[in-house]
């Protein structure tokens, strides 16, 4: 259970916005008490303006901060996770080790650490199981790996968009066949931004994900292998690699949902250089010259922009008349709507169970 005075938590921004209230009602109360000219006087406005505006800023950051899902935890500001969950590796496609589990509505949620045999990286997962998958115990399930943008926080794909409570209420709709979600960060190695970029002598997050995810999937739960039973969705950054991780692979996803991506790779500060000085690899990682240059891959994607309020509606546009067969691209456009989470949660009803609808239903083994 998450600290009660967790960075994310609730209570804690509640009693620093009480605090910040407080502050700024004392302030008004205490002005005239120093108003003299004395340098006591003047340390005292000095003190109170300043604990005002401190009190203010950590408001705001912290509300910030839970909204948009940049830090998780204390240690992540101070950098002092030190990544003490224990990670058991006992060959290739082994070592999914379960941290908790919990019940919720249609099927459990389990925290896990996802190891990397062939790329050696490691992050946090947080999997839906349906309740299907402890009723039928010879079934396939199709698979959703589901990613947040950047730095972002798996646990806001749960908190801030539901994605498990939506995939649950789909099923029981019948809109879809029981699906697990693998819900997980794009950037294994943070601070920095890897882009889902098999970086030169660096993290091969591309790979982490295209090959060790799903075979620790494959290896411990009872998820199809084929690419027919693989989706991915993401938002931002995670919309970005949900697109390239199915363009790039598509022997091992067949289908992509893209809420507000992009289509370059980003390049900045928190990515450094992810290239190498390697032109052939910086073209590898732009969808636009993919579809260009290269063969299109056999996958179906959607991708979700907004008329006003989104910065890619145009590149969007670019991308939709770039497609050619046998890729198949469908689109969701908003006419309003900007770059964040409320906007994710007016598409998703029709985004993830599209996604759920493409992949391969469970099947029985004989």
């Amino acid at each position: 259970m998450e600290d009660d005075m967790g960075l994310t938590s609730v209570k804690l921004q509640f009693l620093v916005l009480v605090l910040a209230v407080g502050a700024l009602v004392a302030t008004v109360w205490l002005w005239p008490r120093l108003s003299g000219r004395g340098w006591p006087a003047v340390l005292g406005r000095v003190g109170v303006l300043a604990g005002d505006q401190l009190l203010t800023l950590v408001a705001l950051a912290l509300i910030g901060n839970s909204y948009f899902g940049f830090y998780g935890s204390w240690d992540d500001v101070l950098g002092t996770d030190t990544g003490s969950a224990p990670i058991t590796v006992a060959g290739v496609g082994a070592g999914i080790k379960v941290l908790s589990q919990r019940a919720v509505r249609g099927g459990r949620i389990e925290q896990v650490m996802m190891p990397g045999p062939t790329t050696h990286l490691s992050e946090e997962a947080y999997i839906f199981l349906p309740s299907a998958y402890f009723t039928d115990k010879q079934a396939r399930f199709p698979a959703i790996l589901s990613l947040t943008g950047y730095p972002g926080d798996p646990r806001n794909l749960m908190t801030r968009l539901d994605l498990p409570g939506r995939m649950a209420s789909a099923i029981a709709k019948h809109q879809v066949k029981p699906t697990i979600l693998v819900m997980m960060r794009p950037s294994v190695v943070l601070p920095r931004d890897t882009e889902c970029v098999d970086v030169p002598n660096g993290p091969q997050v591309q790979t982490y994900f295209a090959t060790d995810v799903r075979r620790d999937m494959i290896a411990s739960y009872r998820v199809g292998s084929g690419r027919d039973y693989w989706g991915v969705l993401g938002g931002s950054t995670g919309g970005y690699c949900a697109l390239k991780l199915t363009m790039t692979h598509p022997d091992a996803f067949s289908a992509a949902v893209s809420l507000s991506g992009y289509y370059k790779t980003i390049i900045d500060g928190t990515t450094g250089d992810l290239f190498g000085g390697d032109k052939a690899v910086e073209q590898r990682n732009d969808l636009m010259w993919r579809l260009s240059s290269l063969p299109a891959p056999p996958v179906t994607v959607l991708v979700t922009s907004s008329k006003k309020g989104e910065s890619d509606y145009r590149s969007t546009q670019q991308f939709l008349a770039a497609v050619k067969p046998p890729m198949q691209a469908s689109s969701l456009i908003l006419p309003s709507g900007g770059h964040n989470f409320n906007t994710w949660n007016r598409e998703l009803p029709q985004a993830l169970p599209w996604l759920a609808q493409q992949l391969h239903a469970p099947a029985s083994a004989a």
